[in-house]
């Protein structure tokens, strides 16, 4: 029994042994949990406990209960090593530990008031803190951007940058002959589609429409899901209604593949200049930017050469049956997509822009890309050896924008969220744009931008327009008239153009297999006449009679004899088409590309000057020097009175202002910072194409009329501009924000 008894007595020494040493391990493991968690949420809670270090000046405090009925510290948190002071523990009747986090009780007398307090304490102490997230931030990219500025110095500029450039630059091209495309197919689309005037200036104003559009989603989007992405949707967008719009054959169709089209080719410019400069030195960025803006050009020297080539050879075309056609005008809409795909297929094998990568807290994929840059230009210059030296970048701290959708969420419900995070992390940024930090920047750049561009692009618009119209009274002056002429027994199968035939009598004449070119008859008589295969524009029949009279597989339609009597006349198998308003050639045809393909080479000059100069000279006075020469410019306008002179001062006004816009994008890019920089290049290139249908709606609205209402809006435009650009801040010189 003695031996039963002891091993009782130890057995119970043993279980109780073994509880005291559970019950010590679970508290110590406790505690050194709270401490972690401390460590951890110390970094944003700092200035919650300096409330509290105020009232004391020992480095920790406890839950020590006061006579009060309230807390206050002590010196429990010097015994961290030991856990968390005791007054933020509590048993429970089987002796188990719990440890809270120290919450402070308010006085029972001042429950209410307390609560109160609190929530005004949190608001304010969410204020501070992200007051301070703000500041933390703009100190980290004030650092980054000094760190990358050096680290762009130790790349070096070579092979890397001139394989980025020639890619961007595609993108670039596909935006310039995007400009253009409309405008040369109008005249032969207008046949197909049987445009009337309103429809084609439509047309005409909804790639600008589109590209608005464009520009400001992009924009917005590259500074959030990154350049490169953002710039290959866009692109992809733009070719594959670009495509889509060579085959549909109504104008409905059509009309909303080129908007498509121009939403998608609207991100091509606030991201390629971004894109770039995040690549550039200081020394090296004002120039190279320059030299990027040679690639619009191209992109309007490639339309209108392959317009000149292909449009007016109309045997390029077939069609099935009379509800399906393919014509030359297609062709050219179809060739003009291949800068776009060209850019997709390039731009798939260069990376994204670091600078955006450490922006967003992406050290390591920024790290390999800036190395990749470093080895490909050092391989290039005989260096293989140089080493990349850096291991450490400078990131931006970040705030996470966490969504909960929980796990049993539809895959639907999942993306919806997703946009709309999106949507608003998007918006706000644009937001800050606004800020009092960049409010003024941002409208003084909102006015050159939109003075610039109504003058620009209203111009550019007028100019051809005027052409036109010396044309038609160039045209008009050899108009010949021909007054109580008699015909008898004749055949007409030759072409008649520019007559006015009046009081005429016509008898038993055939008109077979010809074209009639702006013929009008007025007051004759057509007695027993033949008009068959007949193709007409511009020509009409007034107040005429028609006395037996056979119209076969003619397009003189009735729409086509105004006022007429047709007195026992026939009209069989009609030709099916359109009234065409105008005489549309192939000599004015290839007219008109000439023109464009002067008018787009004329830049060269400007871009090569602004280019060597831009670095040297500085961005403003590049800016407000070609502004003002532009404004002197347009003076010279009234005294085009002929068709030769309006050409030759298209050219001059294209040559002078482009260094203008040169300066304005380079100036773009430097003036915001990175995680603002395509937000706010695609919001102003927004407002620039506002401004280019506000313009072209204002300045054609007088040709014919006046010139000195466009040269007056014109040059009063381009002289607030460049008096505003003296007026924002000069960049060269500086690191990239």
């Amino acid at each position: 029994m003695d031996d039963n008894g002891c091993y009782r007595d130890n057995r119970s020494d043993f279980i109780r042994g073994a509880k005291d040493i559970a019950k010590v391990a679970k508290k110590q493991v406790g505690k050194k949990v709270g401490r972690g968690m401390d460590k951890m949420t110390d970094e944003y809670t700092k200035r919650s406990y300096k409330r509290f270090e105020e009232e004391d000046d020992e480095d920790d405090y406890g839950g020590v209960q006061g006579s009060d009925g309230g807390y206050y510290r002590n010196d429990s948190r010097a015994n961290d090593d030991e856990g968390h002071s005791d007054s933020t523990e509590g048993h429970d009747e089987d002796d188990e530990i719990y440890e809270g986090e120290y919450q402070g009780i308010p006085r029972a007398d001042t429950g209410k008031a307390g609560s109160m307090d609190g929530v005004t304490a949190t608001q304010a102490q969410q204020f501070r803190d992200l007051s301070a997230y703000e500041g933390e931030r703009r100190k980290d990219q004030e650092e980054l951007a000094q760190q990358y500025e050096t680290i762009l110095q130790e790349c070096g500029h070579g092979k890397f940058q001139w394989t980025l450039y020639f890619v961007l630059g595609l993108a670039l091209m596909a935006d310039g002959v995007e400009i253009f495309v409309v405008g040369f197919v109008l005249p032969s689309a207008e046949k197909d589609m049987c445009l009337s005037e309103p429809n084609k200036g439509m047309l005409g104003l909804i790639v600008y429409l589109g590209m608005m559009v464009g520009a400001f989603v992009w924009g917005g989007l590259a500074d959030r899901i990154g350049r490169r992405q953002t710039l290959l949707i866009s692109l992809s967008i733009n070719s594959v209604f670009a495509f889509f719009s060579s085959f549909v054959q109504g104008y409905s169709s059509f009309l909303f593949c080129r908007l498509a089209s121009g939403v998608g080719i609207g991100g091509s410019i606030p991201i390629v200049f971004s894109y770039y400069s995040e690549f550039l030195a200081q020394e090296k960025r004002g120039e190279h930017l320059s030299w990027l803006c040679m690639f619009w050009m191209i992109g309007g020297i490639y339309a209108s050469a392959m317009a000149w080539a292909i449009i007016p050879h109309y045997g390029w075309s077939f069609q099935m049956g009379s509800a399906y056609q393919f014509h030359s005008w297609r062709v050219f809409v179809l060739v003009c997509a291949f800068p776009s795909v060209a850019a997709i297929s390039a731009l798939t094998t260069m990376p994204e822009s670091p600078r955006f990568y450490l922006e967003n807290g992406k050290h390591d994929e920024a790290w390999m890309i800036l190395k990749q840059v470093h080895d490909t230009n050092m391989r290039a210059k005989g260096y293989p050896e140089r080493v990349f030296s850096v291991t450490t970048i400078k990131t931006v701290k970040q705030m996470d924008e966490l969504v909960d959708m929980g796990d049993n969420a539809a895959w639907h419900e999942k993306w919806r969220q997703k946009l709309t995070s999106l949507f608003h992390q998007v918006w706000s940024n644009f937001q800050t744009v606004f800020s009092p930090e960049y409010r003024r920047t941002t409208y003084m750049m909102m006015a050159v931008w939109f003075s610039m561009s109504f003058s620009y692009y209203g111009l550019t618009v007028w100019f051809p327009d005027m052409i036109k119209y010396l044309q038609k009274q160039e045209y008009s002056s050899r108009t010949k008239v021909f007054v109580k002429e008699k015909v008898d027994h004749v055949t007409f199968n030759f072409t008649l153009e520019n007559q006015i035939h009046r009081q005429g009598e016509y008898f038993n004449d055939k008109f077979m297999n010809l074209k009639m070119r702006s013929m009008v008859f007025e007051d004759s008589l057509f007695e027993e006449c033949y008009f068959e295969d007949i193709t007409s524009s511009n020509t009409f029949f007034k107040n005429c009679t028609f006395i037996a009279t056979l119209f076969y597989n003619t397009d003189l339609f009735k729409y086509r004899l105004i006022n007429c009597k047709l007195i026992n006349s026939t009209f069989l198998h009609n030709k099916e088409g359109c009234l065409l308003s105008d005489v549309s050639d192939e000599n004015n045809a290839y007219m008109v590309y000439f023109v464009s393909f002067l008018g787009t080479l004329a830049v060269l000059p400007g871009n090569i000057v602004s280019a060597l100069l831009m670095d040297k000279i500085g961005r403003l006075r590049m800016l407000a020097g070609s502004s003002v020469i532009s404004c002197i410019s347009c003076f010279f306008l009234s005294f085009g009175n002929s068709e030769s002179a309006m050409i030759a001062l298209l050219c001059l006004f294209g040559g002078i202002s482009i260094a203008s816009w040169n300066a304005l994008d380079v100036l773009t890019v430097e003036l915001y910072p990175s995680d603002k920089r395509t937000t706010a290049f695609g919001f102003l290139n927004a407002l620039c194409k506002l401004a280019a249908v506000l313009g072209i709606s204002i300045f054609t609205s007088f040709v014919g009329i006046t010139k000195a209402v466009p040269i007056l809006f014109a040059s009063g435009a381009l002289a607030a501009g460049s008096f505003l650009a003296l007026k924002l801040p000069e960049t060269r010189g500086q690191v990239l924000q």
